[in-house]
């Protein structure tokens, strides 16, 4: 459950950061070329309108709580996994419970053979693009053959005033064993690195916001190798219980797959700067099954085949920035 840190007044001077895995947010028409049959009426998973409005709008009423304990503001970025496509984005930042804040995105369409890609939301009051770019990760299967996995998702601005490197990240999958694919976690760990030390060439001690779905722990090789390499500060390290806590739950094994790390910059409280405050994993009661085989795990929209109608099979996760004003 959610540890509340604050039980005093939100503040107006923090900001929330956060990350969220949506588990399949698809529209329910075919794409020509991917994998996303099963998610339309006709598919083996029934995906309807009425099931898909159902999903958008418990994303969009989770987005607006996370932080709101000791927040005053909404949400300022929100990194997302596992959005088929910029329909699916504006119909999430349009539904009711997000539709007043003025929210807009960054998408851009990666090779994932499924259609499912990375995008960050952002609150255009706090933050403003100045540029972005999808960074393409080349990574081949055993048999030679290039893995079409999610880009990572790079986008610089300006955070109240402060400017920021966002990465959105969702690092290649486990599905055929940690073991056998933890080659590829580590080449994205590389490549963003490799991305990053390019950028130092221009930009002098950038603030680096990392965040997404790595598919990894806090201490696996490809976390560690980007953590050491780039000297960045993981929050979420101390937040990993495997038999307690965590932000998605595999046969009753808790993983913190989804993260967000810092640059060391955001340690420091110089006037006009951002300094990190806490970090926390979002796993209110209403995200948490409360009955049956999957008890006490994340509220997914399926089981398997199974239509349970929840949010999704991961809790989002998010950091809280202090502006110095």
């Amino acid at each position: 459950m959610l540890f509340s840190l604050f039980k005093r007044k939100p503040k107006g001077n923090l900001y929330t950061v956060a990350f969220y895995n949506l588990e399949n947010l698809f529209d329910t028409v075919h794409d020509k070329g991917k994998l996303d049959k099963d998610f339309t009426p006709e598919g083996f998973k029934k995906w309807t309108m009425k099931r898909y409005k159902r999903k958008v709008y418990k994303l969009a009423k989770t987005i607006a709580e996370i932080g709101e304990k000791s927040s005053s503001t909404p949400p300022v970025l929100v990194g997302v996994a596992e959005v088929e496509n910029d329909n699916v984005i504006e119909d999430l930042i349009n539904a009711e419970p997000l539709r007043a804040i003025d929210y807009d995105f960054v998408h851009y369409e990666s090779p994932d053979e499924r259609g499912i890609d990375t995008a960050l939301i952002y609150h255009k009051k706090y933050f403003q693009v100045a540029h972005s770019e999808p960074i393409t990760l080349y990574v081949n299967n055993p048999n030679g053959e290039r893995d079409t996995t999610r880009d990572i998702l790079y986008v610089r601005g300006k955070l109240s005033g402060e400017k920021v490197h966002v990465f959105v990240n969702h690092w290649p999958s486990r599905r055929d064993g940690a073991e056998e694919t933890g080659y590829k976690r580590v080449k994205a760990a590389q490549t963003l690195s490799e991305f990053m030390q390019k950028l130092e060439l221009t930009f002098k001690n950038p603030n680096y916001i990392v965040l997404g779905d790595f598919n990894d722990d806090p201490k696996s090789e490809s976390i560690q190798t980007l953590v050491n390499d780039r000297a960045l500060y993981n929050p979420m390290d101390k937040l990993h219980i495997p038999v307690q806590r965590g932000s998605a739950n595999y046969k009753k094994n808790w993983s913190l797959f989804d993260q967000i790390m810092v640059s060391h910059n955001f340690l420091n409280h110089e006037k006009g700067t951002h300094s990190f405050a806490h970090a926390n994993i979002f796993d209110k009661e209403f995200l948490v099954e409360f009955k049956g085989k999957y008890k006490g795990t994340p509220y997914r929209t399926y089981a398997g085949r199974k239509y349970i109608g929840g949010y999704s099979d991961h809790f989002p996760v998010y950091i809280q920035l202090k502006f110095n004003g």
